[in-house]
C-alpha cells in the first residue's frame, strides 16, 4: 500500500479541509496523521494517508488546486519506522518580546543536549512572542536543559520554562 506526505498550502478561506480531504477520500485515501493551521492569514496543511499512488492523488488535488491560491505536493514515502522514545516527553513555553532568532537559538539547546523537538509551534501577538514546544529528552538531561535554556532565553530577553509532560496529554 502507498504511503504519501501530502502539503497544501495558500490563503486561508472556509473549506479548504473539506475541499482536500473530500478529494482524497474519493481516490481511496486513508489519513493517519496530520496538522493543520493558519498561519498570517496562510493556509498550511500537512498530511500522511495510505492508499492511492502519489499521481492518483495528485490528480484527485488537481481540481482544488486549479484556480491558482492553494499548491499542493505529493511525495511518497516510507512506512514508518517504529521506534521508541528515546527520551522522556517534556514541554517549553517561551514567552517574550519578538526578535530574530529565538527559535534557532533555543532549539540549539534542545539539540546539544541530544533532545527531539516533537512539535512546535509559535505565534507573534502585537509585541508578545510565544513558542510552545513538545520535545523528548533523555531524563538525566532534563535539569541542565532546563538551566542552560533559562540563561540562554534570558540572553534574548524571554522567558523560558520546561516542565515534565504529562503523557496522557500528548
Amino acid at each position: 500500500m502507498n504511503e504519501l506526505a501530502i502539503t497544501v498550502i495558500g490563503p486561508d478561506r472556509p473549506g479548504i479541509v473539506a475541499d482536500v480531504t473530500e478529494a482524497l477520500a474519493q481516490v481511496g485515501a486513508n489519513l493517519t496523521d496530520s496538522t493543520m493551521t493558519r498561519l498570517r492569514g496562510h493556509f498550511a496543511m500537512t498530511l500522511i494517508c495510505v492508499g492511492p499512488s502519489g499521481a492518483e492523488a495528485e490528480a484527485a488535488l488537481a481540481p482544488v488546486v486549479a484556480d491558482g491560491p492553494l499548491v499542493a505536493t505529493v511525495r511518497q514515502v516510507g512506512a514508518e519506522a517504529t521506534s521508541t522514545p528515546f527520551g522522556e516527553p517534556y514541554l517549553m513555553a517561551v514567552h517574550g518580546a519578538d526578535r530574530l532568532g529565538i527559535v534557532a537559538t533555543l532549539t540549539r539547546v534542545l539539540a546539544e543536549a541530544g533532545g527531539n523537538v516533537t512539535d512546535l509551534t509559535t505565534r507573534l501577538t502585537g509585541p508578545l512572542y510565544v513558542l510552545l514546544a513538545e520535545v523528548e529528552l533523555r531524563p538525566d538531561a532534563a535539569e541542565a536543559v532546563a538551566a542552560r535554556l533559562a540563561e540562554v532565553g534570558a540572553g534574548l530577553d524571554v522567558e523560558v520554562t520546561l516542565r515534565r509532560a504529562d503523557s496522557d496529554l500528548l
